[in-house]
């Protein structure tokens, strides 16, 4: 059974949200002690990318605790055109390549901040939030008082669409993992398996009750 505690949590999306969202936990009304992301870096982030390291920031200005990221697509946007560009025999960016890994974004954060706490990146086939949560309780078990969870994706281009699930919006969901405060997150057996995505997330932290996802989650 997983102890976790949520401690804190922040949402964002590109587009406007059909549930009422408090302002404390609306990361575009959010504001912290630590400057915007430096544009030299903040332009080679889409903006869910620097959603991600402005909620990173705004959870733990002192960049005390580890990092789980998860994430099915990345920014798939940029592979797509790379992909693209090798059909055309087009020669590739390394600086695209290097920006379209699934761990980029942490790297960018990392280097902004100074951040050298540990910091994963992962994807599960649509799972992603169980993985996410099932990581986050492995650093609270090694004895961290507290974990940063974030779940993003971007909006998938048309060329997906018919191959893949994606978002209704690019968009994130971050939260503050703690051991010893907070209010329980609770997982039991659930039905049929669903794939929330990150603003169902959101609107369930919003709103309350039960979310689907590999097993039943309910905040206590």
């Amino acid at each position: 059974m997983m102890n976790l505690l949520l401690e804190d949590w922040l949402a964002w999306s590109a587009e406007k949200m059909d549930f009422a969202l408090d302002s404390r936990h609306d990361l575009s009304q959010r504001e912290g002690p630590e400057p915007p992301l430096p544009a030299m870096l903040r332009r080679r982030l889409d903006s869910t990318g620097r959603a991600v390291c402005d909620a990173l920031s705004l959870l733990d200005p002192e960049h005390q605790y580890p990092v789980v990221h998860a994430s099915r697509h990345g920014d798939v946007k940029s592979s797509l055109a790379m992909l693209q560009a090798l059909a055309e025999q087009q020669p590739l960016s390394p600086a695209k390549f290097s920006m379209s890994v699934h761990n980029a974004v942490l790297g960018v954060h990392s280097i902004s901040r100074k951040n050298t706490r540990s910091m994963q990146a992962l994807a599960a086939c649509g799972h992603e939030l169980d993985a996410m949560l099932l990581e986050a309780a492995g650093y609270l078990l090694e004895g961290h008082a507290a974990v940063l969870a974030v779940f993003s994706d971007s909006d998938l281009p048309a060329a997906y669409q018919q191959q893949s699930a994606g978002p209704e919006a690019a968009a994130c969901v971050a939260l503050r993992l703690s051991r010893d405060r907070g209010r329980a997150l609770q997982a039991s057996a659930g039905e049929a398996p669903a794939q929330p995505a990150p603003l169902d997330v959101a609107r369930w932290l919003a709103h309350g009750g039960e979310l689907q996802a590999q097993q039943r989650w309910s905040l206590a």
